[in-house]
């Protein structure tokens, strides 16, 4: 027997993995041993510390780029800047989810909300001591989402996958003072995920059938020079296809999104319209553009329509939705549609325009969540969109802050929204992909009206009696409505900084 040689490891490529994982555990650790008293402030403080370190490794890193593991992790320019982007999300949906970790019997629920007059709250909060649990499930999810975005072979992704989800499927749960709403939501997306992570496990075999490894050089070899049926190819293809879409959230398999973005608490909703969907998407691109750049030509027509049949979904029942986490729920649909014309564009123009959009997005709906979490009354958050009339009269300066938000969504000049949807809509018709950017700006068209018909409830109605008074925002949540606002606002009128560090890193390696 032949001495075993092991595969050689980059630990500085994979420290920013290796951080949130070893935080994640010595969260676990936290749990069992810290007096609960002090808990939180543990918990949130080693969360942010182990986010922050992690993204100055990734900032160290920036110029590595390298294959390890035996070829199961890429450090490329597109997984360093989309784990760069899904570490500046989490830190600001870390703020977020720290702001509302006061709990009532373990849901979610806002120092402000205290402050409008929930005194159970304030005695159940006293006495539960908070679920500190939510720190230690985010470093994981937000540690496997950095594997998902660098994973060079499809069992390493399929793992990271799982990292990521579990962690959700939980998370989502915890909203107990609606606690059928979110218990069944957690469920739905939990029975889905797991349809959706099998078809991508068939993919794979598939695949492996197909080209002998699982690893993407393989598969692009064997594309390149097939020796098999390519009915393995294409099923293969497909399959992986609808786990990846089914986390970017693109129709068909976007039917789980508003369920569980209305039943989640509403911090974890934000952390899953931002990071998930980068991490999404950042996998998808590596598939298809490193896998199976081969057999663009069949591809590109099926995911074309998946495309337009997600802009049309997103756009059409966004115009029907009465709840905002709904609505919100399908402008994420919606864009998820944009962020694939930009993929479909299928060039270095489209790579860095769908780098640009994930960000850009991100801030955005953070900030929008982050500001529908403060709408709330002594019986939580009111996210009907009746409850919002008139809302501009009592608390001008949010209203006026999530109008801008509204503004950003539905592709406004001066605003991060535009810029992204320029970015996507220029490369797909640099790469033959016309009809999908005509097809693009006519349902930007039409979802404008649902974001302005809440912008006029705002502002142009009376509030009512049952309009609910906006809480204070405290300084974490202050914090991430500053940096998501700015971030809209200065991606919007001076772009040119990050669509020049997109296109540096538009360059996978094989």
């Amino acid at each position: 027997m032949g001495d075993l040689k092991l595969p050689d490891i980059d630990y500085g490529a994979l420290a920013p993995m290796l951080i949130l994982f070893g935080a994640a555990c010595l969260g676990v650790l936290v749990e069992a041993v810290v007096p609960r008293a002090r808990r939180h402030g543990v918990q949130l403080g080693l969360a942010l510390l182990s986010l922050v370190a992690a993204l100055v490794v990734v900032i160290l890193e920036r110029n590595t780029r390298i294959v390890t593991i035996g070829g199961a992790v890429a450090i490329d320019g597109p997984s360093i800047f989309l784990q760069g982007s899904i570490l500046l999300l989490g830190i600001v949906s870390l703020l977020l989810i720290g702001e509302r970790s006061i709990e009532a019997g373990g849901a979610f629920v806002s120092q402000a909300a205290i402050t409008v007059g929930s005194q159970k709250d304030l005695r159940q909060a006293g006495s539960s001591g908070g679920a500190t649990e939510v720190y230690p499930l985010t470093l994981f999810s937000l540690g496997g989402m950095l594997l998902f975005v660098a994973a060079n072979d499809l069992l390493t992704m399929f793992v990271a996958l799982e990292v990521l989800s579990l962690p959700l499927y939980l998370l989502c749960a915890l909203a107990r003072r609606r606690r059928l709403l979110s218990q069944e939501a957690a469920l739905k997306y939990f029975l889905l995920g797991s349809y959706a992570s099998a078809f991508f496990l068939f993919g794979v075999a598939l695949l492996y059938g197909y080209s002998g490894g699982v690893d993407l050089a393989s598969i692009h070899a064997a594309v390149a020079d097939p020796a098999r049926s390519e009915v393995l190819l294409f099923g293969g293809l497909a399959l992986v296809a609808i786990g990846l879409l089914f986390k970017s959230a693109a129709a068909p398999f976007h039917v789980w999104t508003p369920d569980v973005y209305q039943g989640a608490p509403t911090p974890v909703t934000a952390l899953m319209a931002a990071c998930t969907k980068v991490a999404a998407f950042g996998a998808l691109l590596r598939v298809l553009y490193v896998a199976f750049d081969g057999v663009r030509w069949d591809f590109q027509p099926v995911l074309g329509a998946v495309a337009v049949l997600t802009m049309l979904v997103g756009a059409i029942l966004a115009v029907t939705q009465t709840d905002m986490k709904r609505l919100l729920a399908y402008s994420s649909i919606a864009n998820a549609g944009y962020l694939l014309v930009g993929v479909l564009a299928l060039n270095k123009e489209g790579l860095s325009g769908t780098m640009f959009y994930l960000v850009a997005y991100g801030f955005s709906v953070l900030a929008a969540f982050g500001i529908v979490s403060l709408v709330r009354d002594a019986e939580g958050e009111a996210t009907h969109l009746s409850r919002w009339a008139g809302l501009g009269r009592k608390s001008p300066v949010l209203a006026g802050l999530f109008s801008f938000l509204l503004l950003a969504f539905a592709g406004i000049p001066l605003t991060s929204g535009f810029t992204a949807k320029f970015a996507v809509f220029g490369a797909a018709v640099d790469g033959g992909q016309t009809w999908l950017v005509i097809v693009g700006v006519i349902t930007s068209m039409l979802l404008a009206f649902p974001y302005l018909r809440v912008v006029v409830l705002m502002w142009l109605s009376e509030p009512g009696e049952t309009t609910p008074a906006v809480s204070v925002p405290g300084f974490l949540t202050s914090a991430a409505l500053a940096i998501g606002v700015i971030a809209t606002f200065a991606l919007g009128v001076v772009p040119a900084p990050l669509l020049d560090l997109t296109n540096d890193a538009a360059n996978f390696v094989r």
